[in-house]
């Protein structure tokens, strides 16, 4: 799906929980300013992927068996932690569809969104939600999750092939973790999905992209990797050429750079006419 291989096990160990950590341990988190990607990727250390997609699998069985209330980063909650804006999203674009509502989740993990929202989404009377990720995200997913209403698939052309053009693209927490952010976005953007939304995303405090490495508390998991921090400006730009911006928010999550407390954002784009 992407050359960067380990995104979306990466994304499961952002906030809540690693901010948690975070707090006891100053040593953890978002730091450095690397020349490229890979200068940045030959400083981290490797871990087993496996292990991550266990962690995930298992507790995302336990919700949707209903022996958990909600998931998130792997770690269990006893209530739900919601993304108003992307539950807003949802609902308003399901209204405007006359109750349908087709989803592309990119980097959806086994299906952690769609579990979050299942109580909404039950007044959808006509809906689709497809997660593009890994190949062994896709085969767990095919095996445990995937159902009448949730399906998996190994890039976006498979999707569109299969289920035709969603009315909503969510890329949450995703961009960074990419080795090529920009690249996939724009080839998102070639399929001109009438909604995007940018949800629950870090970007940069300064006007311009840099490459930073984050480590992990090892009571979540022991690794590092490289992750983006995007200007905001420029995703928006970018965005901007083709999708006309409606709105922009602010979520719960927030990190620490040089210091400086940065808040998670998104942005919802409509396609122009």
């Amino acid at each position: 799906m992407t050359s960067s291989r380990s995104f979306s096990f990466i994304k499961q160990l952002v906030p809540p929980i690693f901010l948690t950590l975070l707090k006891k341990a100053g040593k953890y988190g978002w730091s450095g300013d690397y020349k490229n990607w890979q200068e940045a990727k030959e400083l981290t250390d490797s871990y087993d992927d496996s292990v991550i997609l266990d962690k995930v699998k298992n507790a995302l069985l336990k919700v949707r068996n209903g022996e958990a209330v909600y998931e998130r980063d792997s770690v269990l909650f006893n209530e739900i932690q919601y993304s108003w804006p992307l539950l807003s999203a949802l609902m308003w674009i399901a209204v405007k569809n006359n109750g349908t509502l087709r989803v592309a989740d990119f980097g959806g993990s086994l299906g952690s969104s769609y579990f979050q929202n299942r109580k909404f989404l039950a007044g959808v009377s006509a809906l689709q939600w497809n997660i593009i990720e890994q190949e062994n995200f896709v085969v767990c997913g095919q095996k445990y999750f995937q159902d009448d209403f949730l399906h998996f698939f190994y890039t976006p052309e498979q999707m569109v092939s299969m289920q035709g053009l969603p009315d909503l693209l969510i890329l949450s927490c995703v961009l960074p973790y990419l080795e090529k952010p920009y690249e996939m976005l724009l080839r998102l953007m070639q399929y001109k999905i009438p909604y995007i939304l940018v949800d629950n995303t870090y970007f940069n405090y300064e006007p311009r992209d840099r490459i930073c490495i984050q480590l992990v508390p090892p009571e979540i998991y022991k690794g590092s990797y490289p992750c983006w921090m995007l200007n905001y400006d420029t995703v928006k730009k970018t965005l901007s050429d083709t999708y006309a911006l409606i709105s922009e928010h602010q979520n719960d999550s927030f990190i620490f750079l040089d210091g400086k407390k940065i808040q998670y954002r998104g942005l919802l784009y409509k396609i122009k006419e």
